[in-house]
């Protein structure tokens, strides 16, 4: 990871502690025993800012407003390499399954070391139609011409991913809401519907310089 990025994470620690939680995007909804409305996930950009609303147009075209609690936390994605992923790594794999059992991501993302856990298993994903994610520890990795190998391992089991050259690899820095700006790519990971039937988010994600969230 670039020099200045370790800076800004460093700087920023506390930060993303205390946001963690609000963006424990890649965790499982926990059953509740009562029927509850499951938070949305929303990929855009956005289209206008109006006051605390953001008007997004979604992949699907469609427009959607969201309503930005007061306390908000935003988190910047940005761009990293291969080379950053390192034994010991906590990662996200988005990731297609394979015939022989393995995954082939079509992106990972670097949790900083303070958001290590978050999400940590194994369950569908929802960025193409069977497609999955991973958040584990990587416990092995192999280099080879044509990618790289990942062992990744979580409480319960664990997953062997390729990562093909191409695969974009981001992490998270701590961001502002003077980054929600019209033409900037968002993710959304838990709007809730309230019962007026808006929608409302405490957490999102924005690709910094032009990024679209690959997630």
């Amino acid at each position: 990871m670039q020099k200045v990025t370790r800076r800004a994470l460093a700087a920023s620690g506390l930060t993303l502690i205390l946001t963690a939680s609000a963006f424990a995007q890649m965790a499982p909804m926990a059953p509740q025993g009562q029927q509850q409305a499951q938070p949305l996930r929303i990929r855009g950009t956005i289209q206008a800012v109006e006051g605390p609303t953001l008007v997004i147009k979604a992949r699907d075209g469609a427009e959607v407003k969201v309503n930005m609690t007061d306390n908000v936390a935003v988190r910047g994605i940005i761009k990293v390499s291969m080379s950053d992923i390192k034994q010991g790594s906590f990662v996200g794999v988005a990731a297609m399954p394979q015939p022989d059992g393995s995954q082939k991501a079509m992106e990972v993302h670097i949790f900083p070391e303070q958001m290590r856990g978050t999400g940590e298993g194994h369950r569908p994903w929802d960025l193409r139609p069977n497609s999955t994610m991973t958040n584990a520890n990587v416990e092995h990795l192999v280099t080879a011409a044509d990618g790289q190998t990942l062992t990744m391992k979580y409480k319960d089991g664990e997953k062997k991913i390729i990562v093909p050259p191409e695969t974009p690899i981001v992490t998270y820095v701590p961001g502002s809401k003077d980054e929600l700006k019209p033409g900037v790519h968002i993710i959304i990971n838990g709007a809730t519907k309230k019962p007026d039937g808006t929608l409302e988010a405490n957490a999102i994600s924005a690709g910094r310089d032009g990024l679209v969230p690959p997630m």
